[in-house]
């Protein structure tokens, strides 16, 4: 039964491979990155074999600390990625505990985060390979370590099953799980001056930490080699109790859910709330604007933008305080600007299916194109004139404010109406509603990738009087082409939004059945 449950997940890892090439281009795209970080991971263990005991045992008791955590908390907010083995498909079958328990764990080491976590493991044997009996312990250690990564992980995704189940609970996590993704750099940063200011620290916190279950299985090489056996005996009895309570719990969830299993449906709500609908005017347009809106408010794929742009803003912060040169955040405003407009070029795309509502009721193509665009207004505006006006307070640079101004305003008013064109003429691949935004379905990525650098490369050439007007500026050092340009930005990005509204418009009543039938085929 094991081996069968081992055969069942390579059969759906290679069939979800066959039904698009471009998924199997990612895979090589995603093992190729995988593959050299785990060559200079293995590299870097290998080369601690040369350096003193402390720095060995440090080094690998907090990076395999790391390992085990990383493996409890990424698999919760991704916990829609790979279902291929989901316990609940298992719920008509009499599968035995102890058979079923063994299959989906080993099954875990199947895929790019199982291997490329065994094969670093594996490497920590290079690095206390100093004698027969250190290198032993440490293989005894990584084979432990490893069960430790995926039994926890199978713990955290069955604890939170009903959790995962919840629409909201998947939209939550989704966005949360951008925030350090985003803020990666800063955190790096911080951690290297952490802990180069404080490098003595980190030796005691890896002896401290090696008395846990994160660390017990990971520090049995370094004792042994140091010549503490009773220590690490009692290391190996903490890191196998830990296994097998992590297995009793992962046993007793799995129970709990194959009995209960979690159930995704809607709850009941109460009628009568007509929410942004009874705020906004009862035209179509009003009622486009509210749906939008919506989206904006509820969706994770739309509200993902909301949660990046200020984020965008800390990172520029951080590095323009780094390097002690604040003018760089004089492009926060412009760059926010056409983040925000070019975040509704793929719209339609995001409503598949429900995009038949538009054309059941017979909104005319000017309406849907304004009231979408009008949506995304509401919300950017405030943000674009605070992260325009901001940057001025550290670099004092007022002269530059209006130019800057106009070239932001410029941005967005184009940008929407360049946004309203392409999509109401170009369907592209994304998320499907209720997904994670980190989740894309297969479909043309050369074709997605044509519109999305071909339009900003079409938005770039219709602001180039704006951007002229700051290079003249930069160049003559004259504030005149910046009023003239704060005058031009609104000006011909009004005119610019107006025609492609109209025109993406005239488009979406002239093709929407064949938008529809395109898009229904991604679902």
């Amino acid at each position: 039964m094991v081996a069968h449950l081992l055969r069942l997940k390579i059969t759906l890892l290679r069939n979800s491979l066959r039904r698009s090439p471009w998924q199997l281009v990612g895979l090589i795209v995603g093992g190729l990155y995988a593959l050299g970080l785990v060559g200079v991971l293995v590299v870097a263990l290998l080369l601690l074999r040369q350096e003193d005991n402390e720095l060995a045992h440090t080094v690998v008791v907090l990076g395999g600390a790391a390992a085990i955590l990383g493996w409890g908390i990424i698999p919760v907010a991704v916990s829609a990625a790979d279902m291929t083995l989901d316990p609940a498909r298992f719920t008509t079958f009499a599968v035995p505990m102890r058979q079923l328990l063994t299959g989906l764990a080993l099954g875990g080491l199947i895929g790019i985060p199982g291997g490329a976590t065994a094969l670093v493991a594996l490497a920590t044997v290079g690095t206390w390979s100093r004698g027969v009996l250190p290198a032993l312990a440490a293989l005894l250690g990584a084979v432990l370590g490893v069960c430790t990564c995926i039994l926890l992980s199978k713990v955290a995704t069955t604890a939170t099953a009903s959790l995962a189940a919840s629409r909201r609970f998947k939209d939550v996590s989704g966005v949360v799980f951008m925030v350090p993704l985003i803020l990666l750099g800063p955190i790096v940063a911080g951690v290297s001056q952490g802990i180069s200011a404080s490098g003595g620290f980190l030796p005691d916190f890896a002896r401290t930490m090696a008395w846990t279950p994160l660390g017990a299985a990971w520090s049995l090489g370094g004792d042994v080699d140091a010549g503490h056996a009773g220590t690490a005996a009692a290391k190996l009895l903490i890191a196998v109790a830990s296994v097998g309570a992590l297995a009793w719990c992962w046993k007793i969830l799995l129970e709990r859910a194959l009995v209960n299993p979690p159930y995704a449906g809607g709850g009941s709500r109460k009628g009568g709330k007509m929410g942004l609908f009874s705020i906004m005017p009862a035209t179509p347009t009003g009622a486009v604007t509210a749906r939008a809106l919506t989206y904006w408010l509820r969706d994770p794929r739309y509200g993902g933008s909301l949660i990046v742009i200020p984020l965008l803003a800390v990172v520029m912060f951080f590095q323009a305080s780094q390097g002690d040169d604040f003018g760089i955040l004089m492009v926060l405003g412009p760059l926010t600007a056409f983040l925000m407009a070019w975040s509704i070029s793929a719209d339609v795309s995001y409503d598949n299916t429900a995009f038949a509502l538009h054309l059941a009721t017979g909104v005319r193509g000017v309406a849907d194109r304004l009231g979408r665009a009008l949506a995304c207004l509401i919300l950017s505006v405030p943000v674009v004139l605070a992260f325009t006006f901001v940057p001025f307070a550290f670099t004092g640079s007022w002269a530059w404010l209006p130019g800057v101004l106009g070239l932001s305003v410029g941005i967005l008013l184009t940008g929407l109406g360049l946004s309203s064109v392409v999509s109401a003429r170009y369907n592209v691949a994304v998320p499907l509603p209720g997904d994670s935004p980190f989740k894309k379905p297969p479909g043309n990525v050369g074709q997605t990738m044509l519109v999305q650098f071909g339009g900003m490369g079409v938005l770039f050439l219709l602001v180039l009087p704006e951007a002229a007007l700051i290079i003249a500026q930069s160049v003559t050092g004259d504030a005149l082409f910046g009023w003239l340009n704060l005058a031009l930005g609104p000006i011909l990005g009004l005119v610019l939004f107006v025609t492609g509204v109209r025109l993406g418009g005239r488009w979406l009543e002239s093709r929407g059945p064949e938008m529809l039938a395109q898009l229904s085929v991604n679902r």
